[in-house]
Parts: C-alpha cells; sequence; structure tokens
C-alpha cells in the first residue's frame, strides 16, 4: 500500500491508475467515504469523512479537501469528456488521497510490525520463506532550516528470504498476489512456522541484502535522475542571472559616466552596481545549493515489518493433494517452465528486440525487453503449460500491469511438447477492467484453450 501512494513514498513505477484506484476505493470506504461510479472510470463522492478533511488540515498546503465531489477520476484523459461534469483528477499530490493515505498508515501501520501469515495461491512451489519490508532513504546535502539533511527519496523495499536464499527483491507490491492463510492451512503449516532458521535472525539477513543490493540500486537510480535534472538547472540559472549580472555591470558604467559628465539619471551608478553585486551572491548561493543537492547519500534501511508466505503447492503436499511426488513435480514445473521463458527469449532476439530475463519471482512480468530499433520496451509475462494444460492463473499483480501498460505487455503462452518443443503465442491486451476491481482478489482462473486460441504468433 504505502509504497504506490502519497508524497512519503516515491516510487514513480507505480504511480499508475489502476493501482491507485483499487488502492483508494477500498481505503476510502474503510475510512467511512461514500464514492460511487458514475460513468466508466469516473466517480461521485458524497460524502467525504471529517476524520479525512481534519488529516488535510493538519498536512494540507494546497487546496483544502472538500465534503464532497461532483466527480472525480484516476484516468487523466477522462477528467473532462464532453457533456460531463468536469472531474478532480485523484493522483499523489490531490489533497484527498495523500489524507487518506495519512490516516491508513497512521492506524494500520502497526499491523506490519506484528506480522502474518499469508498464502501464494499462484506458486506452485513448496519452500516456506519470508517476505520482509524495509523502508529506505536517500538524502543529499542541502539542509532545512533546523538543519537537518533533505530526504529526497523513501521507498519501501520487499525483500523474502527462505532457508537457503540469501534474499531477493520481491517486486513492487508482492503482498497484492497473496490472500491472509485460513485457520485450517495454518494447522498444516505450524510445524513449519517453528522451523529453527525462523527463530534466527531473518531481519538481519534482509537488511544486509537491501545494503549491498536493494539500497545501493534505489541510490543509483535517484542519482541518475537528480544529476541529470540539476545539471540542466544549474545551465539555466547561470545563463539567466550572468546576463542580469551583465545587465547591470553595464547599467552601472553607463550611469558612472554620465555621473561624471555632470548628468543626474533618476538611479545613480552605485545602486546599479548594488544590484549586480546582489545578483552575483545570488548566483554563487544557488549554485552552492544545486552542488550540495548532487551530494546524496542513503540512509540505513529500518525493517518496519514482515510475514511467512506459504506456496499454494506447499498446501496442496501437506494435504496430500500432489498426484507426483514433491520432486518429480518440481522437476517437471521446472522443466516446462524454463522451456517457455527460453522459446520467449529466442523469439525476442528474432524480432530484433534485447530481452532480459527478470528475477524468478518478479511480479508482473517475467522478461523485459527493448526494441533496438525504436527503444520501446515492452514488459513479457511468459505462461508454459505442458500440452493439454487446463486452466491458466493469473496474479492480481500480472493484470493489473497489463492494465497500466496496454500498448507494452504481451502475454506469452507457450505449449511445451514431452521432448520440450514449443509452440509459442503472443496475447495483447488479454484483460479487462472489471477483473482487477474486486480488492479482494489475488489471482484470476482462465481457461487455457480459450486465451490460447486468441493469441496470436509472435511480433
Amino acid at each position: 500500500m504505502s509504497n504506490a501512494f502519497g508524497n512519503r513514498w516515491k516510487r514513480p513505477k507505480l504511480l499508475q491508475p489502476h493501482f491507485i484506484r483499487s488502492f483508494f476505493l477500498e481505503a476510502f470506504r474503510l475510512l467511512g467515504g461514500h464514492i460511487s461510479e458514475r460513468e466508466p472510470e469516473r466517480y461521485e463522492i458524497t460524502h467525504v469523512p471529517a476524520d479525512v478533511r481534519n488529516r488535510d488540515r493538519l498536512i494540507g498546503i494546497g487546496a483544502p479537501v472538500l465534503k464532497r465531489y461532483e466527480r472525480v477520476t484516476f484516468e487523466k484523459e477522462l477528467i473532462a469528456p464532453k457533456a460531463q461534469p468536469l472531474a478532480q483528477f485523484l493522483c499523489p499530490g490531490h489533497p484527498l488521497l495523500d489524507s487518506t493515505v495519512d490516516l491508513i498508515v497512521e492506524r494500520y501501520r502497526d499491523l506490519l510490525k506484528k506480522g502474518t501469515v499469508l498464502v501464494a495461491p499462484a506458486d506452485e512451489s513448496e519452500s516456506l520463506r519470508v517476505l520482509l519490508y524495509l523502508e529506505d532513504a536517500i538524502q543529499s546535502a542541502r539542509t532545512n532550516r533546523e538543519g537537518n539533511r533533505l530526504v529526497v527519496s523513501k521507498r519501501l523495499q520487499f525483500i523474502e528470504i527462505d532457508e537457503s536464499d540469501d534474499g531477493h527483491v520481491a517486486g513492487y507490491a508482492p503482498y497484492l498476489d497473496y490472500r491472509p492463510i485460513t485457520e485450517d492451512e495454518r494447522k498444516l503449516v505450524e510445524p513449519l512456522l517453528n522451523a529453527d532458521w525462523l527463530k534466527e535472525d531473518v531481519e538481519a539477513r534482509a537488511f544486509d541484502y537491501a545494503i549491498q543490493h536493494a539500497v545501493p540500486e534505489h541510490l543509483h537510480e535517484v542519482r541518475r535522475q537528480t544529476l541529470d535534472r540539476l545539471d540542466r538547472t544549474m545551465v539555466a540559472v547561470n545563463e539567466r542571472l550572468t546576463k542580469e549580472i551583465n545587465y547591470w555591470d553595464h547599467r552601472a558604467n553607463e550611469l558612472k559616466q554620465k555621473e561624471l559628465a555632470g548628468k543626474q539619471p533618476k538611479m545613480n551608478s552605485g545602486k546599479a552596481r548594488q544590484r549586480a553585486d546582489e545578483l552575483q551572491g545570488r548566483l554563487k548561493k544557488r549554485i552552492e545549493e544545486l552542488e550540495q543537492e548532487k551530494q546524496l547519500s542513503p540512509l540505513p534501511p529500518v525493517v518496519i515489518g514482515g510475514a511467512a508466505v506459504v506456496p499454494q503447492g506447499l498446501i496442496d503436499r501437506l494435504r496430500g493433494e500432489r498426484s507426483l511426488d514433491p520432486q518429480a513435480y518440481a522437476k517437471l514445473t521446472e522443466r516446462v517452465e524454463r522451456a517457455a521463458v527460453d522459446a520467449v527469449l529466442k523469439y525476442e532476439a528474432g524480432l530484433g528486440r534485447e530481452p532480459k530475463e527478470m528475477h524468478h519471482n518478479n511480479p508482473g512480468f517475467d522478461i523485459r525487453s527493448k526494441d533496438l530499433r525504436t527503444g520501446e520496451i515492452l514488459f513479457i509475462e511468459v505462461k508454459g503449460r505442458v500440452q493439454g494444460g487446463p486452466i491458466v492463473t493469473v496474479t492480481k499483480n500480472e493484470i493489473l500491469t497489463a492494465l497500466n501498460k496496454p500498448e507494452q505487455f504481451i502475454f506469452a503462452m507457450v505449449e511445451v511438447a514431452d521432448d520440450n518443443g514449443t509452440t509459442v503465442r503472443y496475447l495483447r491486451r488479454p484483460f479487462t477492467t472489471n477483473e482487477e476491481s474486486l480488492f479482494d482478489v489475488t489471482s484470476v482462473n482462465y481457461k487455457w484453450k480459450n486465451l490460447f486460441e486468441r493469441a496470436g504468433q509472435p511480433t
């Protein structure tokens, strides 16, 4: 939740309308607000709770939160459709969204520290793991009025660790694909939750991984964006103020010549010289501030919560619902997944693109592919099935990625034969917005045949 919304969390990749809408609709109603869809993707708010309005009075710096809104939308192009009421655009920075986020974080942050047990319903593996939430921040050398360094970026990192793994970044919002464990399921896995490795300092392992991998990546990203912006700002500031300084220098010399000639101009040369000197000091101070903003350093990450994650495959095995023994099932799954991803990587390279395989548990997509001719980035989710497989499970993160990037998302479907031969098809715009509107959905099952018939040859 927190990593996607609000000014305190800066993760541009998640500032997408479907993530924001899904969060806001649930959070706003949870706080007592009344919101109803009036036109497609456009909503009327008939009641904004007093708590939300009062919170805005504490944290708001712009327009106040209203008691009601005729229309709001999460899609920029739907702000002012023809013959319909003008809508306010709910995005990070809007006081209504910011106040809602602030209240939710305040009321429920302690739940993160208490921890819980979640189930990954689309995960067929059998290894229990731990999901930890870490907050890390990047600061600059510039200080505020109190003398504290300015934080320029905050990020909520999700690190997953199992018994034998040093850890990996679990993506932007892995929890969207998980659900609460039931009482019956908890009884099945209770002995595993008391394993010795979970009693060790798992937080320290996550902290070490974040220090070595996640934080440097965050710093590199912020530094690249910040230095580019500041370099352009410094050029513009230097050019503008230098022109003004040169003007007032020239003006001071002209006025001095007139004074020496016995004339009395409206402005004396001393005043013009003073203005030139003030501008010179202003330029120096501004350049120093920009140089301080360039000096970036990370703050130590802080673990703010965690959860044990139980794969569905582990629950199925403990229930005795696996038709194959665990090792055989794991080998079959690994063979099919590997063959499917390899086939798509090969197709992408053949199409003149530069594909890069993501981490195995990367939420939303498996391959990031760059078109070497146009620079376009494609996000490809790969689903491999043995021939005759009836069902394909799609996670909420995968659905949201497809909806947020409709022109760039590819749903790659691969049928894998016993001899590892493959048939690859690509499906564009595979999902509709209705499928992500239910906040509690973690995954959706589709008939493989129906989607495969809709798909076409890779292009």
